[in-house]
């Protein structure tokens, strides 16, 4: 595995996490999941941030890390929440994907 910084997964979802956890370590990415985006703060050092959108104080939480690091975040949501794609959207996320188109390009993402 690399010495960079993992890529770092705010996500609560333990089967939707453990995908990537598990495609990560078949790609030999280090990635690091975090459940609580508090813990953001602890890890400012990371270049790439992979958040669910869909939980309660997610997105901001994203995007001020986006701010202080400088960072890339790509942001997956329910197909149907037009609502938080928009928001994201007005927050600058960098990338904002579907549940779906996330995961049918997860190795790319990855890599």
């Amino acid at each position: 595995m690399s010495d960079a910084p993992p890529i770092l997964v705010l996500c609560r979802d333990l089967l939707f996490s453990s995908k990537i956890t598990a495609t990560a370590q078949s790609l030999g990415v280090p990635v690091k999941v975090l459940r609580d985006p508090i813990k953001l703060e602890e890890k400012m050092t990371s270049r790439r941030l992979l958040v669910d959108l869909n939980q309660d104080g997610f997105l901001d939480a994203a995007a001020h890390w986006r701010t202080k690091t400088g960072g890339h975040v790509t942001g997956f949501v329910g197909h149907t929440d037009a609502s938080t794609i928009a928001k994201a959207q007005t927050l600058e996320i960098d990338s904002i994907l579907t549940r779906g188109g996330f995961v049918a390009n997860l190795n790319d993402i990855l890599t």
